[in-house]
Order: structure tokens, then sequence, then C-alpha cells
């Protein structure tokens, strides 16, 4: 009796907060679905509305929002960003092009700041064990050596991509058609982040390079290359 007490008592908390982290999960997915459905709204109103195009509150609302979707993993910012250029054109270019800047650093950051400890904690109370497990390998290399040891982990061929260009690699990641299936350009930046194999400046300027192509074109030659 007492032990079944026992092991009601040591499962209990463990049940609660697996319940507690899938509502929060949960609920995170519903604020994104919110998110997005709250953003079409304003692209119809954007859209419908002559006198909108000079709100300047509206636009502004359109770039925020679009910049925090964008560093969320598996929401397809980027073709959130090809929209608003198909609809407004070379005057947008300038705009959407800091937004994905600041959408994608930030995910960066969340990943390279995030503490460690609890993201292990976390997997390990989802049971994504394996995942955990690669973050507890990160954890316990010092960070002066982590990319020493990814390189005599990887093998040759995928040594010059991930470690000797890997800012290349990354800057070729974000702009990968279907990057969707690595978590798009958000999932890919915080994974970067978490990795703690890149500095934080040249991670901003990776972002910067990697984004202005298309803007730049459109802002240049115009949105027909794009439809």
């Amino acid at each position: 009796m007492v032990l079944k007490e026992t092991e009601n008592t040591a499962w209990g908390p463990w049940i609660a907060r697996i319940i507690v982290r899938l509502g929060v999960v949960v609920g995170f997915i519903v604020l994104i679905k919110f998110g997005i459905d709250l953003l079409f709204a304003k692209f119809a109103l954007f859209e419908s509305s002559a006198s909108a195009r000079a709100m300047t509150g509206l636009i502004i609302t359109i770039m925020v929002g679009y910049a925090l979707l964008l560093a969320i993993p598996f929401v397809p910012g980027v073709e959130i960003g090809a929209a608003i250029l198909i609809l407004e054109g070379a005057k947008a270019a300038p705009m959407v092009y800091g937004a994905t800047v600041v959408g994608l650093f930030l995910a960066f950051c969340i990943g390279q700041y995030a503490p460690l400890p609890r993201l292990i904690r976390l997997c390990q109370d989802l049971s994504l064990l394996r995942i955990a497990s690669l973050l507890e390998r990160i954890q316990s290399t010092p960070r002066s050596d982590r990319l020493d040891t990814m390189h005599d982990r990887l093998p040759r061929w995928l040594v010059l991509a991930l470690c000797n260009y890997r800012y290349v690699t990354l800057g070729i990641a974000i702009n990968l058609p279907g990057n969707m299936a690595l978590g798009g350009g958000g999932g890919i930046m915080i994974a970067g982040g978490i990795s703690r194999l890149f500095q934080t400046g040249y991670a901003f300027l990776t972002i910067a390079v990697a984004t202005l192509p298309v803007p730049l074109a459109v802002w240049v030659w115009g949105t027909d290359f794009l439809q």
C-alpha cells in the first residue's frame, strides 16, 4: 500500500507537468493560427481599401505580424512576404526586406540564448529523447570545442559545407525551395542558434545578405518574375 502511494506520488508531478506543457504547445499552435488569420484579414483590408494604403499604422501592423510569424518554425513566412510583394510591388520591398531580416534574426536569437537545461527537460518530458540527447551533447561540449567535435564526427563530404562554410550553408538553407520540411526559415534559424556554432554578428550578416536578392529584384525590376 505504501509502495503504491509512493509510485503515485512520483508519477503525479510528472503527469501534471506533461499535461501543462502539452497544453502550452496546443495553446501556442492556436495562437499561431489566430495570428495567421489576423494577418490575412489585414491583407484583405489593405488590398480592398484604397485609403488603407496610406495608413502607416496598418502597414506597421502587417510588417510586425509578418516578422513575428517568420520567426516561428513551420510557418510559411517567406510565402507571406512574397504575397505582400506581389500585392504592393516595389514600394513594399524595403519594408518586407527589413521585416524578413528582423524575423529571422529574432528566431536565431531565440535559439542562441535559450537556456539549454530547460530545453533538455522539455524534450525529455515530451519523450523527444534523441533531441534531448543531442542538446545534452551541445551543453556538455565547450563552445570553443564544438566545431572541432562536429568536424570529427561528420563524414568528410559534409565537413566542407557544415563546418568550413557553415554560414554559406545557412544562407542557402534559408532560400532553399521546400525548406518547410526543415522547419522553414524560422525553424532553421532557431536550430542554428541552438547549435551554438554561429556568432551572432556573422549570423545577422548572413541573414541580411541571403534575404536581399528577391526584395532588391522587386525594388529594381518589379514583381513580374514573382507571378
